[in-house]
């Protein structure tokens, strides 16, 4: 188990890289299994995430080689029918991303429930939905599932929800179909905008690339290709709340304005001041005043990935503001760790939180219940007066890049434990 010794209190000051995104290097990885080619993936993140995802791919049969630091070549030419162990698949969420492009290349997938953060009801009906309107049957059995298509067709499809991960698996199904598949209420999350342009780089034919609606022509193979990762923007807005709760100054780059609107909307309401020169953003010295509400919502809404920081940022925030994560009805439960510190927040039902700014916060001893909560308690802990230590930090380690060295190149006290 990894610890996280913060001591906070200390202002910020330099330069953050932002790394490329978790959401979309998971999808994209598995869809490297629908060619026999040699995919070059650059901009990969050092997270461990990519690290189960790279043994669930060479369980498969795929060779991986690290050609440096953030760069993967995947070679996906002797793919086999397998079984994916549960101790894998019940480490990472995104394990459900194989079976598009495992039925689509072998006609069969048997593997473990997915598992990862615990913050909800995360069902995978809309997965099956789908991919049962082209062909498959699937059969879930305790903690494993397993799902046949003797050949995968094109369909008309309206996904029951807006699923991330239901639209990219049914995308990946897709590709290799013969004729037109139409995917109406896709997700259209940048993610979802990364994985298509990744699959039209290797040959697919994809149209409506970033709306709700996803006309695919099915050809007959894909090919090899060379592909950088986006930059994550999620972890833009993290460090913009990080500069803002901590009276930094910080510069991040790169970032991609186009997909920032709600966030930037957001953070400025909230009075944080920023300033973007290209693809560097400086965030300036803000006054920080509570809003009315925060809700998330489905892209270009307010990302859920976000709320968990966004509550620190509304605990030194002067007022009242109500935050609602609709999707997720344990979201909400890490503010139990806030409370130690000394934050205000009323937990109204599962899904809404009141907070009560400014507040000064302590130092604690806590522990991470998932990926952006663990984020959001180094930020508080960053605001403390004194020491604070969260365990369970590789959870952290999971979605966010070297986080320990990134934040210390910027001036942080923080340490890593073993």
């Amino acid at each position: 188990m990894a610890v996280f010794e913060i001591i906070g209190g200390k202002r910020l000051k330099g330069s953050v890289r932002i790394a490329g995104n978790k959401n979309s290097v998971l999808p994209i990885m598995a869809a490297c299994l629908l060619t026999n080619g040699t995919c070059t993936l650059k901009n990969v993140p050092r997270i461990s995430d990519v690290d189960v995802m790279i043994k669930l791919l060479e369980i498969a049969g795929a060779k991986i080689k690290r050609v440096d630091k953030s760069t993967l070549e995947v070679s996906c030419i002797n793919i086999k029918k397998t079984q994916f162990p549960s101790e894998l698949t019940e480490k990472l969420r995104a394990a459900i991303l194989l079976l598009g492009p495992m039925l689509s290349r072998t006609g069969h997938i048997h593997m473990g429930y997915p598992g990862g953060d615990i913050i909800g009801r995360r069902p995978l009906e809309t997965h099956i939905q789908a991919l049962s309107a082209m062909g498959a049957k699937v059969i879930q059995t305790g903690d494993y599932f397993e799902a046949d298509a003797v050949k995968l067709k094109s369909s008309e499809i309206f996904l029951q929800e807006a699923s991330v991960t239901a639209t990219e698996n049914t995308i990946m199904a897709a590709v290799l179909a013969p004729g037109q598949t139409v995917i109406k209420r896709a997700a259209s999350e940048p993610h979802v905008a990364d994985l298509c342009n990744f699959l039209n780089s290797m040959g697919a034919q994809i149209e409506g690339i970033g709306s709700n609606v996803l006309t695919i022509f099915g050809v007959e193979n894909l090919h090899g290709t060379t592909f950088t990762i986006q930059a994550d923007h999620i972890e833009v807005g993290t460090f913009m709340i990080l500069a803002a709760v901590t009276k930094s100054e910080l510069e991040i780059s790169p970032v991609d304005p186009s997909d920032m609107d709600m966030v930037f909307l957001t953070l400025q309401k909230f009075g944080v001041r920023y300033r973007l020169t290209g693809s560097t953003l400086k965030v300036l010295k803000s006054n920080l005043s509570a809003i009315e509400k925060v809700v998330t919502d489905v892209w270009p809404g307010f990302p859920t990935d976000l709320i968990a920081p966004t509550i620190v940022l509304a605990t030194q925030s002067k007022g009242v503001t109500i935050l609602h994560d609709w999707m997720y009805e344990s979201r909400m439960f890490f503010v139990d760790k806030l409370l130690s510190m000394g934050a205000k927040v009323e937990i109204a039902d599962p899904h809404r939180v009141l907070v009560y700014g400014p507040t000064k916060l302590t130092g604690q001893k806590l522990d991470t219940p998932d990926i952006r909560a663990g984020m959001a308690l180094v930020i508080a802990a960053l605001i403390a007066d004194g020491k604070s230590q969260i365990s369970k930090a590789e959870l952290i380690e999971r979605g966010y890049e070297n986080i320990v060295e990134r934040l210390k190149s910027v001036g942080a006290n923080i340490k890593r434990i073993s």
